[in-house]
């Protein structure tokens, strides 16, 4: 895992969050890197209010281990990419228990003005502060 990604989440695999055969089921996969989102971009700064925000374009996870009831898992995220008024983060979410990778998700964003709701050009202290977690 590439040493500038950082943890922006954690949580525990409960009954209400598993599917009918037991496994973490989708929606709680794509809330928790949702979630991750938010904290990466929070720790860089990104201004997020009734005005200022950003909104994803796109969401590709890949699910490579299952976790399953009573599992703990965490995650850590950083930037893959930094333009004008967008980003592409990456997510990568392990199983506490071995450290084992179990999913990862590549979101592209947009920064977004919401009251005009078009993009707009990010902050210049928030793309400084998101280039210190930038992987290739």
């Amino acid at each position: 895992m590439p040493s500038k990604m950082i943890k922006t989440g954690e949580g525990l695999v409960t009954s209400d969050l598993c599917d009918q055969m037991g496994h973490f089921t989708t929606r709680c996969y794509t809330a928790a890197f949702d979630e991750a989102s938010y904290e990466l971009v929070k720790n860089c700064g990104l201004p997020l209010d009734e005005r200022n925000g950003f909104v994803d374009l796109e969401l590709n996870m890949k699910f490579l281990a299952e976790i399953r009831e009573g599992d703990r898992f965490y995650i850590k995220s950083a930037f893959i990419k930094l333009g004008n008024s967008s980003f592409t983060a990456i997510h990568h979410m392990h199983n506490t228990a071995d450290d084992r990778l179990v999913a990862e998700a590549e979101e592209k964003a947009v920064v977004f003005d919401l009251e005009k709701r078009k993009s707009k050009s990010m902050p210049e202290d928030f793309k400084k502060r998101a280039g210190e977690f930038l992987v290739d």
